[in-house]
């Protein structure tokens, strides 16, 4: 497994593994030498039954990804303050320690639940399962994930939600993109944050990032904002009420929105240390794919 975080066993699926939970062991009774493989499957199918779940209740779930301080709970003030007369919002937090965040958000007035993963760096679809159960989905409209602060691990896991959304910082540097492939390749949409810090910076350049996320054949939309100052945050709040219309739309047809998790990012996720590699690959070409609501 990866042996160098161990990143893939979360309190959500550790249980697979232990004593006589289903990954525990092979059909000839060794310890499993393809645990991560397995345990990447079995996320796939808890993802697979969250969004079923969500798409029954006609809810819009959005996974917010980025490096630690970034924005994403001050974005999601934003987004609330904004939104809570007209949509109805809840949100699950995703950290390694504390309710600081979660503690925000419910200042806001909307519910959120704590997920506290301790070692885990990312969060994985049985972790959202046990948070979901603690929500009234008949009362949501839109239901945002805020992954645990990491550019690199959040974008190899279904949760089951609909769409990424990608942060990054005028604080932090602009070839992100293309020093983090896997992260920006997975965004829906990518936001640009802390725009009015750009005056103080002389090494930012949002057009330079603009051209790493395209470099990587992403055609996303680039939304700069600010959250702190209001700037941009009209094109954001579009977004999502257009993103929520469309995905009524697909519910109505059969159709459900997937995200695009990166193939690239499993296979870091299946790389022992002894160089075996046990690919994984869920990725969908057009967002979109066909079920039976």
């Amino acid at each position: 497994m990866c042996n160098t975080c161990g990143c893939n066993v979360t309190a959500g699926n550790e249980h697979l593994i232990q004593g006589t939970g289903k990954l525990a062991k092979t059909e000839d009774g060794k310890v499993a030498v393809q645990v991560l493989q397995n345990l990447l499957s079995e996320n796939d199918h808890q993802a697979l039954h969250n969004r079923e779940h969500f798409d029954e209740h006609g809810i819009l779930v959005i996974n917010l990804m980025s490096s630690p301080g970034a924005g994403k709970t001050a974005l999601l003030e934003k987004t609330i303050e904004s939104l809570k007369d007209s949509l109805r919002i809840a949100v699950i937090e995703g950290d390694l320690e504390t309710e600081n965040d979660a503690e925000r958000i419910r200042q806001k007035g909307v519910p959120a639940v704590q997920i506290v993963t301790g070692t885990a760096c990312h969060l994985d679809a049985h972790l959202v399962h046990q948070a979901v159960h603690q929500l009234d989905l008949s009362q949501l409209d839109i239901l945002f994930i805020e992954n645990v602060g990491n550019l690199v691990c959040p974008a190899s896991f279904d949760l089951g939600h609909h769409r990424n959304v990608t942060l990054l910082s005028v604080t932090e540097g602009d070839d992100k993109p293309a020093k983090y492939p896997v992260m920006f390749r997975a965004a829906d949409v990518m936001l640009l944050t802390k725009v009015d810090l750009l005056p103080f910076l002389d090494d930012f350049d949002p057009q330079a990032a603009e051209y790493h996320l395209r470099h990587l054949a992403n055609h996303a939309p680039f939304l700069p904002l600010s959250a702190k100052k209001g700037i941009g945050i009209q094109a954001w709040i579009a977004w999502l009420q257009h993103e929520l219309h469309a995905q009524r739309e697909r519910l109505k047809a059969g159709r459900t929105a997937r995200p695009a998790i990166q193939p690239d990012g499993s296979r870091i996720h299946t790389h022992h240390h002894d160089h075996v590699h046990t690919g994984h690959q869920h990725t969908h070409a057009d967002g979109t794919t066909h079920t039976h609501l």
